[in-house]
């Protein structure tokens, strides 16, 4: 097994928009090795997100080797080629070598009688009430659970097995890294029906070594959790305990981990998630993403001067452009209108009252999680500005780098993974 490419305990996802960010988000995985912690970082971008700013999952890589190389980085690191389909996967393949496989649209569509009853018969061992090792309470288990968790996730799971086959036909078996992704879903997955995903996905021989369900509670796009805490930690830590059932008496890969999808400035969870790590001695995947973009904005408006007015010009256009900015993302915001100040309000605002509407500190009365939710889907103003927008990256480069690094570094790894 030395061959295959393995997945560190702790990792990453680090989005970057524009692929200026890639140096100084490793500064941070590097301060967080200084602390004795290992933090793996995986450049993601959607194909999504590719098409709207125009770039390829080549200039992803090309930015990930260079930040290594400047770096002196010698830990691994990885290109997520993320959220992909069998329509999308192709133009990813050569740049990455971590797919995370998406099966959202497949969920709740029926499988056949045939395969639903097969899955039941075969995995009786699952009927009763099963206990699981890290679970307060037994799982209780019959066969109409069995089969409608198989109607709702068989077809998914076989939709991943052909995207999986797909992927190993081009990169070859135990040559990349496989995450499975079903959180973009109406309902969250309790940890009984993770255990049936589990065992669905090792019977369709898809070795996945990160798995993001959907958890309880609202995860909205770069703003803290919206839920009751209390019970997402009893669902975590309840998933925990279930993936190390699952790789005890399944085919699953011994590396297997949870991946919080959306964790960005979930602050209010990054405690809880800290410690049920150390009580499973667990690994996870966090998965933050353009929020590197908003350090961006912040940055240009410190800068003042020209940077401060694009930063400004930035958010009239994304306020005008607002409805068409948001429906993409509409299950993942949640924007109140009444709190989304004028543009010509903004106009007038300082480098000091624009970033404090827009960094993430719940502290400062300031804070507009509304503005920064807008702006946060907006990073297709900037991308249409082109040249215009990355020369000023270029320009304030330093304040930029500054708050990426601090961002990334005091607000994510350190909660989660240094404590």
């Amino acid at each position: 097994m030395s061959d295959t490419l393995s997945l560190a305990k702790y990792s990453i996802g680090v989005g970057d928009r524009f692929a200026h960010q890639a140096k100084p988000q490793l500064r941070a995985c590097k301060m967080a090795a200084d602390y004795g912690v290992e933090v793996v970082p995986v450049w993601n971008k959607s194909n999504r997100e590719h098409t709207l700013i125009g770039s390829t999952p080549a200039s992803t890589r090309a930015a990930a080797d260079e930040a290594v190389k400047a770096l002196g980085w010698n830990k691994p690191y990885h290109v997520d080629a993320d959220h992909i389909n069998l329509n999308t996967l192709d133009t990813f393949v050569e740049a990455c070598d971590f797919f995370t496989i998406d099966v959202a649209d497949c969920i709740g569509r029926p499988s056949g009688n045939e395969a639903r009853q097969a899955f039941a018969k075969a995995h009786g061992e699952l009927l009763g009430e099963l206990n699981v090792p890290g679970v307060a309470r037994p799982f209780c288990i019959d066969r109409g659970f069995l089969e409608r968790v198989g109607n709702k996730y068989l077809a998914a799971v076989e939709e991943a097995g052909r995207i999986y086959r797909r992927i190993e036909d081009k990169k070859g078996r135990g040559q990349f890294i496989t995450e499975v992704s079903m959180d973009e879903t109406d309902s969250p997955q309790s940890p009984p029906e993770l255990l049936v995903i589990l065992v669905a996905l090792a019977d369709e021989g898809i070795p996945i070594q990160t798995i993001a369900p959907k958890f309880t509670g609202r995860f909205d796009k770069g703003v803290d959790y919206v839920g009751d805490v209390t019970k997402f930690t009893e669902e975590f830590s309840d998933d925990i305990a279930v993936i190390a059932f699952a790789v005890r008496h399944y085919r699953v890969a011994g590396n297997l981990k949870l991946s919080v999808h959306s964790g960005s400035d979930k602050f209010s969870l990054y405690g809880p998630i800290h410690r049920t790590l150390k009580k499973f001695d667990a690994g996870v995947h966090l998965k933050t993403a353009g929020t590197t973009w908003l350090e961006e904005l912040i940055g240009l408006a410190e800068a003042g001067g020209e940077g401060l007015e694009l930063a400004k010009e930035i958010y009239a256009q994304a306020f005008a452009q607002r409805e068409d900015l948001c429906a993409p993302y509409a299950a993942v915001i949640n924007i109140d209108p009444t709190r989304l100040p004028a543009p010509e309000v903004v106009a007038q605002w300082s480098a000091e009252q624009f970033v404090s509407a827009l960094r993430h500190d719940p502290k400062c009365p300031a804070y507009n999680s509304s503005f920064r939710q807008l702006l946060h889907v907006g990073f297709k103003v900037a991308a249409r500005m082109e040249a215009r927008y990355l020369d000023l990256l270029s320009v304030t480069e330093a304040t930029i780098a500054k708050n990426a690094t601090e961002n990334l570094f005091e607000r994510h790894l350190k909660p989660v993974f240094i404590g």
